[in-house]
């Protein structure tokens, strides 16, 4: 293993890598009487210990027809589907409170890292969380005074110190003027409001509060409307199906269609945020077609719902995203949440599944906590590995880029929202790719092989053909 490695933008930090490769594509539009001529190839590889490396041009050859033997992915730029809303990760208190610890070289190292467009990860669409999560500092809400229907206490103070400021930041480094895109789900609504008297341990909320907790979806976009933050959308509850030790709350399907249909949805368009984005379900794969079913079927339910956030906990079923589309195609599918550790196994886990959702119509992907400290926190309450795409070293100053940024990057930095997937192939059950022509005209294609031994590929497209090896277990990016 070379311990030699570049970094992404000649800041980011160094770490020793093991056997994997991201490759992704970016191509300008050409008319079919114009035909690429050569490309600029940037690799990330574990093996040879280049992250985002420029390997300078490679010329295309003429071949009229691919030959199925060869290992070969196509595109057809003339053939398109689903169009992207973005990629990012969320905005915990962990998040929040860990950059706000760092001394301010490395914060702006972290924020150029992951939201500069131009020389970073470029990431548009991110999560954050309504009252306090597993990943915060305490447990909270922004009203915890018992039986206050009119949630005259109601205040965003708590996230006035870390999470807000963050966020502020971000989004001037995105470019301002709503590049950053945000939004937020609950993991529990207050004590007070749930059946079991606790945020914790699932619980299901009150009918008499009903339209309490509508109406505290609505001071909660307003009160960050007021920070000069937009909400851009919101799920409707965090994994409904889940009883967690830590904050969390129950609905069934019916239960959560009808709380859309006769209180989340008519009190958002009457307080003028009908443009406000509702998920529903926000939970794993395999039951999503189920949910989307009962919420779909009801038009009345239908009508308020712009789409289903999903995650990937319990099992792949990317055939049931797709499903989901098929059954409804004018609804919108989000992956909203996949919790990461920062191992290569873990890169490689994450570029299967960011493809093959992609590839099954997902609008977007966003994985877990932007950031944690060396632990893997700081949280409240316990569970699972919390996304370690980024973290900091143990002395607590330095920001640490593992793998799985990387390969992420791969599909955030050349993916750009408006983008939209074009018909791509592969005739090789080893090499996964998704391909999209962005807005202005450039085609983006990654490019995965999920062996763990070289392999010789072509990219094909129009007449044209540029031949590239792939390290094993690798990812390319061709830019023409």
């Amino acid at each position: 293993m070379n311990p030699m490695f570049e970094t992404v933008q000649g800041s980011l930090s160094r770490w020793s890598l093991s056997g994997a490769l991201v490759v992704s594509l970016l191509v300008p539009l050409y008319g079919q009487e114009k035909r690429p001529e050569e490309a600029e190839v940037y690799t990330t590889a574990g093996s040879t210990g280049q992250l985002m490396a420029n390997e300078g041009f490679r010329a295309f050859e003429t071949l009229a027809q691919p030959d199925e033997n060869y290992p070969t992915v196509m595109l057809d730029m003339t053939r398109t589907f689903q169009t992207v809303e973005g990629f990012g990760g969320a905005f915990t208190d962990a998040a929040a409170s860990v950059f706000a610890s760092l001394p301010e070289k490395s914060q702006q190292e972290f924020l150029r890292a992951c939201f500069d467009p131009v020389h970073g990860s470029g990431y548009t669409l991110c999560r954050t969380t309504i009252n306090s999560c597993d990943y915060s500092d305490s447990m909270y809400t922004y009203d915890d005074i018992e039986g206050d229907a009119d949630l005259t206490h109601f205040t965003i103070a708590h996230e006035l110190r870390y999470r807000i400021p963050l966020i502020r930041r971000a989004e001037e480094i995105a470019g301002g003027g709503g590049h950053l895109r945000l939004f937020a789900s609950p993991w529990s609504p207050p004590a007070w409001m749930k059946t079991n008297g606790d945020m914790l341990h699932g619980g299901k909320l009150k009918p008499q509060y009903f339209q309490t907790w509508a109406d505290y979806f609505v001071k909660y976009i307003k009160a960050y409307a007021g920070e000069g933050i937009p909400i851009w959308g919101v799920t409707v509850q965090n994994e409904p199906m889940a009883v967690q030790v830590w904050e969390s709350c129950v609905y069934t399907a019916d239960e959560e269609k009808n709380f859309v249909r006769d209180f989340m949805g008519p009190t958002f368009r009457k307080d003028g945020l009908g443009d406000v984005k509702i998920m529903i379900w926000d939970h794993n794969r395999g039951i999503m077609y189920q949910r989307a079913q009962a919420a779909y079927e009801d038009p009345e339910s239908s009508k308020y719902i712009w789409g289903t956030a999903f995650h990937w906990y319990v099992g792949e079923h990317f055939e049931n995203v797709r499903m989901v589309h098929d059954a409804f195609p004018d609804k919108k599918l989000l992956f909203t949440e996949g919790s990461t550790g920062g191992s290569w196994a873990s890169a490689y886990r994450l570029a299967r599944n960011v493809i093959n959702d992609l590839n099954n119509w997902a609008n977007g992907w966003v994985f877990w906590n932007l950031l944690l400290d060396h632990s893997g926190g700081p949280r409240h309450a316990g569970g699972l590995e919390g996304s370690n795409i980024i973290s900091v070293d143990s002395t607590g100053s330095n920001v640490v880029f593992n793998p799985p940024f990387y390969v992420f990057e791969q599909f955030s930095r050349f993916i750009r929202p408006g983008a939209r997937r074009i018909a791509c192939t592969s005739n090789d059950d080893d090499i996964l790719a998704t391909a999209f022509i962005n807005p202005g005209g450039k085609i983006a294609a990654v490019i995965f092989n999920t062996k763990s031994c070289d392999k010789i590929f072509q990219l094909w497209i129009d007449g044209k053909v540029l031949k590239k090896t792939i390290p094993a277990d690798g990812v390319v990016s061709i830019v023409f």
